[in-house]
């Protein structure tokens, strides 16, 4: 089957890569739809991000769904032909952490199209997917390319949680790539009174502006334009990091008002810490990574039509292009939020 490989920098290849064998307890997923995201873009222009890097070729992606085509002779509650979500996040139900419940920090993850364990998670950017029925969420009723953003969907609904109470606070949210777009989208829902999202392109701040907010910034432009929410200590009640940058960091803890929460969502290295204001202002800091519990959530949001991601998606490429999506991806000046390839 072709498969999406990174091989290093700039190096990605659709080459063709054995299917895995299926058993009784497993589903047999002709993807249909994966989106190209930040974690693939860090692998593709750099070989990853901090310290993790590639070891050896990779095959891409974690944000796809696709169609049953072969079921398992002790699965349930499935049927060929069914479109699906597939969570990427495969716990081992079995660690420390398993066993409390908290599946994101478990031992022995295995997350697609990951470089962090050796030898490297193999991702889902190929035409054939042999997925556990836990990993599945029927999505009938929503297009491949929206069940495909339960991903990034379910990261931003993980980080909001974090947050506690978004009703009547004053939310600013840094970064507004899709993982920022899709936070201010939840924040909105969730009822805040006041949203103010930053980013350093007008492109970014294009798609927000469509979910409509209180202000958007343009902090390379504008970079003065936060200073009057950094007086009087801070004014915002909770702030979402979604830039993952040094800039980014320091904007939230300076525009945050004593005792407030801000939770780090992006990442993008490891940016010096603003020690002094932070532990004078006795901020909360959280960090969100991933998912577990809430994408079966995401799905339900978006077949109820509570959250809607279809204005969000810009591109879709074919598989044979799949270099030009991520160059897509990469642009800022092709009006780009998110990119997705069609694998059928």
């Amino acid at each position: 089957m072709k498969s999406i490989i990174i091989h290093s920098p700039y190096d990605l290849r659709v080459e063709n890569y054995p299917i895995e064998e299926m058993d009784e307890n497993q589903i047999e997923i002709n993807i249909a739809t994966g989106g190209v995201c930040g974690t693939d873009l860090h692998y593709y222009q750099d070989g990853g991000f901090g310290s993790i890097k590639l070891k050896e070729p990779m095959i891409l992606g974690h944000e796809v769904s696709g169609h049953i085509s072969k079921i398992g002779k002790k699965v349930n509650n499935f049927k060929e032909g069914d479109l699906v979500a597939i969570s990427p996040s495969r716990p081992c139900n079995s660690c420390k952490y398993c066993s409390q419940g908290i599946h994101t920090q478990c031992l022995n993850m295995r997350f697609y199209g990951s470089a962090m364990p050796f030898p490297h998670i193999q991702g889902a950017f190929r035409q054939k997917l042999i997925a556990n029925p836990s990993q599945c969420v029927l999505a009938n009723g929503i297009s491949p390319g929206e069940a495909a953003m339960a991903e990034p969907l379910s990261v931003c609904l993980h980080a909001a949680s974090k947050a506690k109470n978004i009703f009547g606070k004053k939310v600013l949210i840094i970064g507004s790539g899709p993982i920022g777009t899709l936070c201010t989208l939840i924040v909105k829902n969730a009822g805040a009174s006041h949203i103010t999202v930053t980013d350093i392109q007008d492109n970014s701040l294009f798609f927000t502006k469509k979910i409509g907010v209180n202000e958007l910034i343009n902090t390379r432009k504008n970079p003065e334009a936060l200073n009057v929410y950094k007086e009087d200590k801070g004014n915002f009640d909770i702030t979402f990091e979604c830039s993952g940058t040094q800039s980014g960091l320091k904007d939230g803890i300076e525009t945050t008002k004593p005792y407030g929460t801000l939770i780090q969502v992006g990442l993008g290295g490891d940016p010096t810490f603003p020690l002094v204001p932070f532990t004078a202002k006795e901020l909360t800091l959280k960090g969100s990574f991933r998912f577990h519990l809430e994408f079966p959530l995401a799905i339900d949001l978006m077949q109820k039509g509570i959250i809607n991601v279809k204005p969000f998606i810009t591109h879709t490429f074919k598989l044979d292009q799949a270099e030009e999506a991520f160059k897509i991806a990469l642009n800022p000046d092709e009006k780009s939020l998110k990119t997705q390839i069609n694998f059928r």
